[in-house]
């Protein structure tokens, strides 16, 4: 089976290179950017209604290698798929982030902790109902 993926647009942000970036971009004020290509623009109908959203990126800079690791905030060994390590198979960021400003094609949040240049690969919306498990 093939998966093909069409990044929407790209992360404009202060974390040039590995090591830059925070260990969860929820932990810290710094603000990015989201271009969104011309071509989606259509899909950003009434995101501003939104303040927070689900960003998906692909992490390009990451080791698809790695199948175990351990997290810097507790020096436990685990399988990549009980940590949020960017290093996995498959590189697939989600962040929640705080909108700040949309302006055309251009989404201003708070918490991505995505290098610069790095794809994205869907935006989804934040439901305090579906997305907060009791």
């Amino acid at each position: 089976m093939n998966v093909d993926l069409n990044p929407i647009g790209y992360v404009s942000s202060p974390y040039k290179k590995k090591g830059d970036a925070p260990r969860q971009g929820r932990l810290t004020d710094t603000e990015a950017v989201i271009v969104i290509d011309e071509q989606y623009l259509p899909g950003l109908f009434k995101v501003e209604e939104r303040k927070h959203l689900f960003v998906l990126c692909w992490f390009d800079r990451s080791d698809r290698t790695v199948l175990r690791t351990t997290p810097p905030h507790n020096p436990v060994e685990r399988g990549v798929f009980a940590t949020r390590s960017p290093n996995r198979p498959n590189p697939i960021g989600l962040s929640l982030v705080d909108v700040i400003d949309i302006t055309g094609n251009t989404i201003r949040v708070r918490g991505l902790d995505a290098l610069d240049g790095t794809p994205v690969l869907d935006i989804k919306p934040f439901s305090r109902e579906i997305d907060c498990p009791e």
